[in-house]
């Protein structure tokens, strides 16, 4: 690849990434205009530069819209990046958070935390969230292992839909024992619109760092996907970057699943885009990923209130459901 060409991709990511940024932007304004109350752009301003608590209109925006739109962000990106890193690490273009057993798992910790602990602060349901994500993501890879060189793509699918169906059953099974369907249905279905800025307090700090920690990652990640025994060959220890990597992703799955329940297929759709859009440098598809995550998830959630508050995972799901039978049509190997 010669200089120029080198410049013109660079240029081609860079332009890609103010124009998704821009686009979040827009999208984050028409999602805290739209609602059942109007509200105009000088409302927002006021609201946030001048908050008056007196003012009706100032406290739906503060308490509610923002802290939800901020919410469908943060777990757009979380979704997203953790579905990218699983890809690489993996090498399966179908692999997402939903489909190897990380939702699930974590959904799981979550329902008998509630059974045991019912007044457990987010804290701890993060890390409930964080626990139930390694014991399903654990149980699929290592299941979904071969001897020769890295994962078997249909094995983890296979996998990943039968861990996720057991861990699922026994969710609804704690439910129904312990009298939990309305706080399992939540997670069950997905929604962002009870996210608080206590939620946001604990889980966005968790989340900017350890996408960050993944963008320090993104050299390796990027060697690793080109093959586990030409990763060796180059000097990388190939065993320490998949398990941090897959520690670091299981983090961000459990969190978002804490927030606002199983959403499935944005760690699907997102990667392939921005694959499609710069190439397989991770040090570009991990931040241009986190944008267009945010995106996604903030647009099906807008879409789902203009539908009298349909969940947000049906809305991802009525798009992702025909983009994953198309990548199983292609045979699931895009990276």
């Amino acid at each position: 690849m010669t200089q120029k060409q080198k410049k013109q991709k660079q240029i081609n990511f860079t332009s890609a990434f103010i124009l998704s940024c821009l686009l979040l932007f827009v999208m984050l304004l028409i999602s805290i205009l739209y609602g059942d109350a109007r509200i105009h752009l000088s409302t927002i301003y006021q609201a946030i530069f001048h908050y008056n608590p007196s003012i009706e209109q100032h406290n739906i925006i503060s308490e509610i819209r923002i802290p939800r739109d901020l919410g469908a962000v943060l777990v757009g990106m979380a979704l997203a990046v953790s579905g990218a890193v699983v890809q690489g690490v993996t090498k399966n273009g179908l692999a997402d958070p939903s489909l190897i057993g990380l939702n699930a798992g974590a959904s799981f910790m979550l329902a008998v935390t509630y059974a045991f602990y019912p007044s457990a602060n987010f804290s701890i349901l993060m890390l409930a969230g964080f626990a139930g994500a390694v014991i399903g993501g654990t149980i699929v890879l290592l299941m979904g292992r071969t001897r020769q060189d890295g994962f078997n793509p249909i094995r983890i699918i296979l996998t990943g839909a039968a861990v996720s169906a057991f861990l699922t059953a026994l969710s609804q099974g704690i439910a129904l024992f312990f009298k939990l369907n309305q706080d399992i249905n939540f997670w069950s279905m997905g929604g962002v619109s009870g996210t608080t800025w206590i939620q946001l307090k604990w889980s966005a700090p968790i989340i900017i760092v350890t996408v960050i920690l993944i963008i320090l990652l993104s050299k390796q990640l990027t060697i690793l996907n080109l093959g586990e025994s030409l990763a060796t060959g180059l000097g990388q220890n190939v065993t320490w970057i998949r398990t941090i990597s897959l520690v670091l992703t299981m983090l961000l799955a459990g969190i978002a699943v804490a927030m606002v329940g199983q959403i499935a297929f944005v760690g699907l759709i997102v990667p392939h885009i921005v694959r499609f859009l710069i190439g397989t440098d991770y040090a570009k598809v991990i931040p241009l990923t986190a944008v267009l995550g945010g995106f996604l998830v903030l647009l099906a959630d807008t879409i789902a209130r203009m539908l009298g508050d349909a969940p947000v995972g049906a809305i991802v799901s009525f798009i992702g459901v025909p983009y994953f039978i198309y990548l199983i049509r292609k045979g699931g190997r895009t990276i």
